[in-house]
């Protein structure tokens, strides 16, 4: 019986040091999922800033034709390219927002109830006392859960935005 735990406890403690030595010596090479890089190329990052310039233009556009309102100071890109959305009108009612609005209102009202943490580049016609979340973790806004456009709605954005960029052609109407 002794002998029986004594060979149990060296076989336990032979696996051990193997384990050990095997982990220190780096027997085996690393496994990378993805080398850390500098992030995008020169190239790149002027082609992200020259987007951005007319993102903002296109921005100023769309206000003066009162076709965007947006939850943040920053640009909603899906708004833009879609020709515009009033994310407003659109929280207030109840009937949805946008995607990209609803990922900054869902990161914001998460800060801010969890982390405590206020998000100070938030438009300030929103009221982030109205911005919480029901019993079951849906984000809501004066105590409606807020949603994403229904997939109808976003379906007829993308048209747009199709549209809007060159892709296909807008339809002539009888």
């Amino acid at each position: 019986m002794m002998m029986a735990s004594l060979k149990r406890l060296l076989l336990g403690a032979s696996l051990i040091a193997v384990g050990y030595l095997a982990g220190n010596l780096s027997l085996f090479s690393h496994v990378r999922a993805q080398d850390a890089d500098g992030g995008p190329s020169d190239d790149a990052t002027k082609k992200v800033a020259l987007a951005n310039e007319a993102l903002r233009s296109a921005v100023d556009q769309l206000r003066l034709e009162s076709r965007y309102e947006a939850v943040s100071k920053d640009i909603n890109t899906y708004a833009v390219m879609v020709g515009g959305v009033n994310a407003q009108q659109d929280l207030e009612s109840g009937a949805g927002v946008d995607p990209e609005t609803f990922a900054t209102l869902y990161v914001a009202a998460f800060n801010l109830k969890n982390l405590n943490i206020r998000d100070e580049n938030l438009s300030d016609w929103l009221n982030m006392n109205l911005l919480n979340f029901d019993a079951e973790g849906h984000l809501t806004y004066e105590n409606k859960i807020v949603r994403i456009y229904p997939v109808s709605r976003l379906k007829k954005l993308d048209s747009q935005r199709r549209v809007l960029i060159g892709e296909v052609r807008p339809e002539k109407k009888k």
